[in-house]
């Protein structure tokens, strides 16, 4: 398999930040013409109207998890690691990202939203036991 391959699940994940950004800007615009906030309210981000709360949540959590999936996909790459089993655990965490993202922004349901996330956390951890493995020549 060709290494590069490791970046493509890379680059969806971007692809959601960016619209995750972009439903958070089209949000944002609908509160303040709807009169529930104030421009200025978003300069120091102290208070979020209830329309884009859920979504600035997610933005957040784009940032927090993930930061662990784009250093294993880099490191898997670099040592020459990104092969089949990798590439497949680093789709399935970025579907879970967007099923995550998805419940986050619509219904915010917990019940739902919990198994996306454990279920991404799992398949993160076994990216990382992976890259642990490939390194000490087991894989």
């Amino acid at each position: 398999m060709n290494q590069t391959a490791i970046f493509w699940p890379m680059i969806a994940h971007v692809v959601l930040v960016y619209v995750i950004y972009a439903l958070m800007s089209l949000r944002r615009r609908a509160a303040v013409k709807s009169g529930n906030a104030k421009a200025s309210q978003f300069r120091e981000n102290l208070s979020e109207p209830a329309e884009s709360l859920f979504i600035r949540n997610n933005l957040a959590n784009q940032f927090e998890l993930p930061g662990l999936f784009h250093i294993v996909c880099l490191c898997l790459y670099v040592t020459s690691g990104a092969g089949l089993v990798p590439v497949v655990l680093a789709w399935l965490f970025v579907l879970s990202r967007y099923l995550h993202a998805f419940i986050h922004v619509t219904s915010n349901r917990i019940r739902f939203r919990q198994p996306a996330f454990a279920f991404g956390f799992l398949v993160l951890g076994l990216m990382w036991i992976w890259f642990a493995l490939h390194l000490v020549g087991a894989v």
